[in-house]
């Protein structure tokens, strides 16, 4: 029986094209230590003024977003101005102005 995988060859497959075999690792970056860090007085940040983030939207996307935010306050308006008994009520007379094509049918042919 060991004759038959004696002509094997045993170990990792090769890759075409690639020399160096071994897997290499990243070296893991330490965290940096207090002392480390760059200190800025409290002078100098006081003198920089608050950098405004940049609003990169155009005209359409931000009038987009207003829309859709009008859109959210008015359906958490309309949900709220409801109890849940009044859309129960609702939800109710709207499954009776349904058809009847939406009923589960009889299946039993004998009764």
């Amino acid at each position: 029986m060991s004759d038959a995988y004696g002509s094997t060859l045993k170990g990792s497959l090769k890759i075409k094209g690639v020399q160096n075999h071994a897997i290499k690792k990243k070296k893991k970056k330490g965290k940096l230590k207090l002392e480390e860090l760059p200190v800025e007085s409290e002078s100098s940040q006081s003198m920089k003024p608050a950098a405004k983030p940049v609003d990169k939207r155009t005209a359409a996307q931000k009038a987009f977003d207003k829309v859709k935010e009008k859109r959210k306050i008015d359906r958490v308006l309309k949900k709220a101005e409801q109890t849940h008994r009044e859309r129960v009520r609702e939800f109710n007379k709207h499954l009776d102005t349904l058809t009847e094509h939406f009923d589960i049918q009889k299946v039993s042919w004998t009764k």
